[in-house]
């Protein structure tokens, strides 16, 4: 697959979007969409940041756009992250070794530790927005969504193998080079100098500690679950979201 069918393929994975991808989708492909994601991300962060500036600007109260922002954030990405990170939850939360994790992440009904997991970080994104709105840090944003689909990267890092033959996973898993993720999150870290006018390490921070929770995430299911899917790529990308969202928030 080409570069331009790699880039088709990450807005077809990654956004609504209705894009013909044409080609094999092998695990070249896979890693060519990957390689892609940041830029996705980036434009993403734009449509979120832009759609938060309107909704401050139009006297829309902070909470009530911070929750619109969340919704619009879903809806053009399918919700496919937060249905990653439910499923993690529960995998995460059953008992039982790594095959019976995985059947409880297939089952698809969302379990208790999905739904506490994912109202607290609908909450904590859309209370941390509301905060971005006040203090008109529309950068963060940007950072924010970027950053989670630079988690991508990172989650199918080489070395991390496949957690089933089958899914996403199998696609990405092992595919992205060491220097791809470090490279994002280090341009991240940079453009983190500008992120929180005035505090230039706030941004920086928050980077760094969403980079801190991704590595965790990653090993951690890499450990139980004995390799990566698509739904811990999507857990690992929310979390760097939610992570990044709430630093630039705070003070």
């Amino acid at each position: 697959m080409s570069r331009a069918g790699g880039l088709r393929l990450a807005v077809s994975w990654l956004t609504v979007l209705p894009i013909t991808v044409g080609g094999t989708v092998d695990v070249d492909a896979g890693r060519r969409a990957l390689l892609w994601a940041p830029a996705v991300g980036l434009a993403l962060g734009g449509l979120a940041a832009g759609a938060l500036a309107l909704l401050g600007l139009a006297g829309a109260h902070p909470v009530l756009a911070g929750v619109l922002v969340v919704a619009l954030l879903a809806a053009v990405t399918r919700g496919m992250h937060l249905d990653g990170l439910a499923d993690t939850a529960d995998g995460l939360g059953c008992y039982g070794g790594p095959q019976r994790a995985l059947e409880v992440m297939r089952d698809g009904s969302a379990g208790p530790f999905a739904v506490v997991v994912l109202v607290l970080t609908l909450g904590a994104q859309a209370g941390a927005l509301a905060g971005l709105v006040i203090a008109e840090r529309w950068w963060a944003v940007v950072i924010a969504v970027t950053a989670g689909r630079v988690a991508l990267g990172w989650c199918a890092r080489r070395g991390v193998p496949p957690a089933r033959p089958d899914g996403l996973g199998a696609l990405v898993a092992g595919t992205q080079p060491l220097a791809a993720p470090v490279t994002g999150a280090s341009a991240l870290a940079a453009a983190g100098l500008v992120a929180v006018a005035g505090r230039p390490w706030q941004g920086v921070l928050a980077v760094l500690l969403a980079a801190g929770a991704v590595g965790w995430l990653s090993g951690h299911t890499a450990r139980r679950f004995g390799g990566v899917t698509g739904d811990v790529c999507g857990a690992a990308s929310e979390v760097a979201v939610t992570v990044v969202l709430v630093v630039c928030a705070l003070g």
